[in-house]
């Protein structure tokens, strides 16, 4: 790999970030741009350094390391997370946000070789930084567990009270995970928003039909539902589908 890996490490005790940036630094791979002591911070630098790699500190005051990674993947290219704690129950949790690992203190040097080799596996067959998000499988938290789903398979996804509902050709699933974190983690598949409240692959759009007040509806292949397309959102929609 050419073009090295740009790493953010986060950490609100200074003897830990030291520590992993010293752990960090002898792999030739690796170019540390910046460090911060807070999730505040975190999200400023990572506008101003855009790294590919942000390794994230879960316990900090204030803004702690899940709330950080939220507003993180809200970015229009979201950086890679890599959470780093001392107590192992998060972990569930940190795969929410797609962590390619999960570090637990006190680090020592073979766990961070695991952890580099991890990040150049997963970024090697992508050109850095800009499509590091076009990796795999939508992961998901559902009941408990991480569920794996392809996103050619999802047919749409929509709010329904607190939590979002994936839809896809051969199941249904439920996770915490907000409507906008979805969209933008399939930003690079073909999906559109059709409604506040709802978004579309455009590869089961099987039938768009005038409604009323300039609305639509739509018909997917593999869903009996025929959903509403908001008129504030039709112009994108029709724009997609080169209507």
């Amino acid at each position: 790999m050419k073009t090295k890996i740009k790493v953010l490490v986060v950490d609100d005790e200074p003897y830990s970030r030291e520590e992993l940036k010293h752990l960090l630094s002898i792999f030739d791979s690796i170019h540390i741009v910046g460090e911060a002591d807070s999730g505040e911070d975190a999200i400023i630098q990572t506008i101003q350094l855009q790294p590919d790699i942000v390794f994230l500190d879960i316990e900090m005051p204030k803004m702690d390391g899940m709330q950080t990674a939220k507003s993180l993947m809200e970015f229009k290219n979201p950086p890679k997370i890599i959470f780093a704690t001392a107590y192992p129950q998060f972990a569930v949790e940190a795969f929410r946000y797609e962590a390619i690992d999960y570090l637990l203190k006190p680090y020592d040097e073979e766990q961070i070789s695991e952890t580099v080799s991890r990040i150049i596996k997963y970024l090697k067959p992508i050109d850095l930084p800009k499509q590091s998000k076009l990796a795999g499988k939508l992961a998901i938290e559902d009941n408990g567990e991480i569920i794996y789903i392809e996103p050619k398979d999802i047919i749409y996804v929509y709010k329904e009270d607190k939590f979002s509902r994936i839809i896809t050709v051969d199941n249904a699933y439920e996770t915490k995970a907000s409507l906008k974190e979805l969209e933008n983690r399939l930003s690079t598949y073909s999906f559109c928003r059709i409604h506040k409240s709802y978004f579309v692959n455009l590869r089961y759009i099987n039938k768009l039909s005038p409604w009323f007040n300039g609305a639509f509806q739509l018909e997917l292949k593999g869903s009996n539902e025929k959903l509403s397309v908001s008129r504030n959102y039709v112009k994108e929609l029709r724009t997609k589908l080169e209507i």
